[in-house]
């Protein structure tokens, strides 16, 4: 015997929803299987559910957007970065460039090694150190990359950066939001369909399912069932 599940997920919470407004929009409101209370609960709570989940969704995708934005970024900052840093060394080695301006990067005299530079914070950090540092300098001048373009390329991620981080915190408030209403979709959608199935109790049980499958209810049949044909 099939038995009834409740959505899991809120696509399909909103798909029982609309089945259950829509199914009553075609019969009327004299032939729907719903009081009229719970017709007008379900009208009035729908529209404002799938607002608070498509806020949701909406900024999730452009979260996914933003994640590209801010792996390029970071991609184009890394390179810039660590070329200067390297050329900056190899001035160094031929004499070009003392070594005392390493200093200025928080480097020791010696060190002719490309920091740590993986992350978005290690990258903004050591930048902000070699462009301060290099815009004060004077004497012989790096071009290939110049330190110009290398503060645009970090211009780019801090910006691209700042503005994900404000995203998630956007997203953060709209998943709160969706996790306090879902609730109430789960408590309307129960007691829904139960009045759906309690007007149909005369029927035979495959006239129910049939009917009340046309409210959004929904049947499964476990494996065993399926398997038998059952």
């Amino acid at each position: 015997m099939p038995y009834r599940r409740l959505p899991n997920t809120d696509q399909a919470r909103l798909r029982a929803l609309h089945s259950a407004l829509d199914m009553a929009d075609h019969v009327g409101v004299e032939s729907m299987l719903i009081t009229p209370k719970m017709h007008l609960d379900t009208k009035m709570f729908t529209p404002l559910f799938e607002q608070v989940v498509n806020q949701y969704n909406d900024a999730r995708d452009l979260q996914s957007d933003l994640s590209r934005q801010v792996d390029n970024a970071s991609r184009l900052a890394k390179m810039y970065l660590s070329h200067y840093i390297q050329v900056f060394n190899m001035c160094v080695a031929r004499g070009e460039i003392k070594k005392e301006m390493r200093q200025g990067w928080g480097l020791n005299l010696n060190e002719d090694s490309v920091p740590a530079i993986e992350t978005v914070s290690q990258m903004l950090s050591w930048g902000k150190k070699v462009v301060d540092s290099e815009e004060k300098r004077g004497g012989n001048r790096i071009y290939n990359p110049s330190i110009a373009v290398v503060k645009v390329k970090l211009q780019q991620l801090s910006e691209v950066h700042n503005k994900h981080q404000d995203l998630l915190q956007t997203i953060q408030k709209h998943h709160a939001k969706v996790e306090e209403i879902r609730p109430k979709a789960d408590a309307l959608i129960l007691e829904l369909w139960n009045e759906v199935e309690k007007r149909l109790e005369p029927n035979t049980a495959e006239e129910r399912r049939e009917i009340a499958a046309r409210y959004g209810v929904v049947y499964v049949y476990r494996p065993s069932e399926k398997k038998y044909g059952i």
